[in-house]
């Protein structure tokens, strides 16, 4: 049980296809690949224990964290649902340079050799806003190899109980670029 229980986890940090990648799925028996998303990663990097899509984290923080518009390195860029990005953002400061420009660390925002939800460390991002209060960012994005053109919101900074501390790494394995059969089979009982 305790085994399947993981595996169905796994499954559901998961963000479902947008509608074009069904087609291309159900017509040849493809299997969706699986990704790293933002909200897992800044909560391992950053300590704070929010959970839920990102665009919620800003008001789950409200008594339970510290929170400004000022950057702090640790602290946690909570960005604002919109049309083109309807689950919000979350990425973790990893350095300030100046009044208007930090680095982030953050997973799930470029697309990197054509496969989402890649973790990118010390990508620049911007305040744009005119009040300079970080209500509004520009942030590196790979595909055009430099700050992208869209001033995104920023509800603030979520700011965390403790400083980052980079967890040892055990050991690495390549992630598998298809889902295994066998493991999907493990859940077919729950799809009835």
């Amino acid at each position: 049980m305790r085994k399947e229980f993981a595996a169905f986890a796994l499954l559901a940090c998961a963000t479902p296809a947008m509608a074009g990648d069904f087609d291309s799925f159900a017509g040849n028996g493809a299997e969706l690949d699986a990704y790293l998303q933002c909200v897992p990663y800044a909560r391992e990097v950053s300590g704070i224990q929010l959970y839920g899509d990102a665009h919620t984290w800003w008001d789950q923080a409200q008594g339970r964290y510290a929170t400004g518009q000022a950057p702090r390195v640790g602290a946690v860029m909570a960005f604002r649902q919109t049309r083109s990005m309807p689950l919000g953002h979350v990425a973790t400061v990893s350095r300030i340079l100046d009044s208007r420009r930090v680095l982030l660390d953050h997973a799930n925002w470029s697309p990197i050799d054509g496969r989402r939800g890649q973790i990118e460390k010390d990508v620049l991002a911007i305040d744009v806003s005119p009040a300079n209060d970080w209500s509004e960012v520009r942030v590196w994005y790979a595909p055009l190899g430099a700050v992208g053109t869209t001033a995104w919101p920023v509800s603030g900074f979520i700011y965390g109980d403790r400083r980052s501390q980079p967890r040892p790494q055990i050991a690495m394995a390549p992630a598998r670029k298809e889902t295994s059969r066998r493991f999907l089979s493990a859940f077919a009982e729950f799809a009835k």
